[in-house]
This record gives structure tokens, C-alpha cells and sequence, in this order.
């Protein structure tokens, strides 16, 4: 009896030191506490050329592409064209440093244009005469990753209603609002 209790014993403690989960579960938290997280979302805050916060943008994605939410606050009256440029920087007073419209495809302008659109084309915001306005819309096939490449991109409002088909911006005049995406 004795004997098969101490052979019971050093099995056990075999066991034991060979097949504990322990180190490898711990190694696996710490794997998943380092891992970066996934970014979903990206904002920006829209100013004016005399730097006066103006709106805000909010850039989710959904699995079809990404969600934009579109506020602003304090814009002229009407039609402004709208669009996501390809590179994350506002200088003021012209907004020219966020380059050209989002357009990694290297499509032509404009949500009627039968060539296809930029990834960053969008429908008109409509300001109401108190300065507010809201727009939301799907950039299919979109990515925030892409969105927030190395360069960055930017969220223009511009001075008039885009055509829809006027390449390369749709005609719609002056930048008159600029924010930089960043994770959010």
C-alpha cells in the first residue's frame, strides 16, 4: 500500500510540473494586453480659416465602409461641398496643405460621374440659415486604416455646392473649414 501511495504521489507531482497552463495562459494575456487594439473611429474637429471651431466630423466603421457624421456650427447659409482630402494637415488660411480629394482608386470626381468617384466624395451639406447643419453618409468601401495612413487625411467644407461631376472637385470653390482625422 505504501508503495503505490508514493507512486501515486511522484505522478501527481509529474503531472503537475509537466502540463501547468498556467505560464501559458499568463503568456497569452500578456499577449493580448501588448497587441494594439483595433481603431474603429476617427475624428475631427472642423475650423475656420480665423481658426473658430466650426463643426465636427466622427468616422466610424461599419463593415460596408465608413459611417461619416457631419455637424456644423457657425458656416455660411446653403450648399458647401464636402469632401475627405488625402492629407492629414489644415493650414490656414487656404486649407491647400490637405491636398486633393481622397482617392486612392484613382477614380474621377463626383457622385454622378459614370468613371466612378473619389473614395472621399460626398452629397452636399445643407446649412440652414442659422448656421447649423448635419449630414450624414457611407464612404463604401473605405478604411479607417486608410483614412489614417502615414500622411493622414482631412475633412474639408467648401465655400459652394459641388456639381457632382466637375473633376477634380466638383466646383465648389474656396476651402472654408479644415480638421484633421486622428483615432478617436
Amino acid at each position: 500500500m505504501r508503495i503505490a501511495l508514493v507512486s501515486t504521489a511522484v505522478l501527481t507531482l509529474g503531472l503537475a510540473a509537466c502540463g501547468s497552463s498556467e505560464p501559458a495562459n499568463e503568456a497569452s494575456a500578456d499577449a493580448t494586453e501588448t497587441a494594439a487594439p483595433e481603431v474603429t473611429r476617427a475624428v475631427a474637429t472642423l475650423q475656420s480659416a480665423d481658426g473658430q471651431t466650426v463643426g465636427n466630423v466622427i468616422a466610424t466603421a461599419d463593415g460596408t465602409g465608413i459611417q461619416i457624421e457631419l455637424n456644423v456650427d457657425g458656416v455660411s447659409a446653403g450648399e458647401h461641398g464636402v469632401h475627405v482630402h488625402t492629407t492629414g494637415a489644415c493650414t490656414a488660411p487656404d486649407f491647400a496643405s490637405a491636398g486633393g480629394h481622397w482617392n486612392p482608386g484613382s477614380r474621377q470626381h463626383g457622385l454622378e460621374n459614370p468613371e466612378g468617384s473619389h473614395a472621399g466624395d460626398m452629397p452636399n451639406l445643407t446649412v440652414a440659415a442659422d448656421g447649423t447643419g448635419r449630414l450624414e453618409y457611407v464612404l463604401q468601401n473605405a478604411t479607417i486604416d486608410g483614412l489614417l495612413d502615414a500622411d493622414g487625411s482631412a475633412f474639408v467644407v467648401h465655400a459652394k455646392a459641388d456639381d457632382q461631376k466637375t473633376d477634380p472637385s466638383g466646383d465648389s470653390g474656396d476651402r472654408i473649414a479644415c480638421g484633421v482625422f486622428s483615432a478617436g
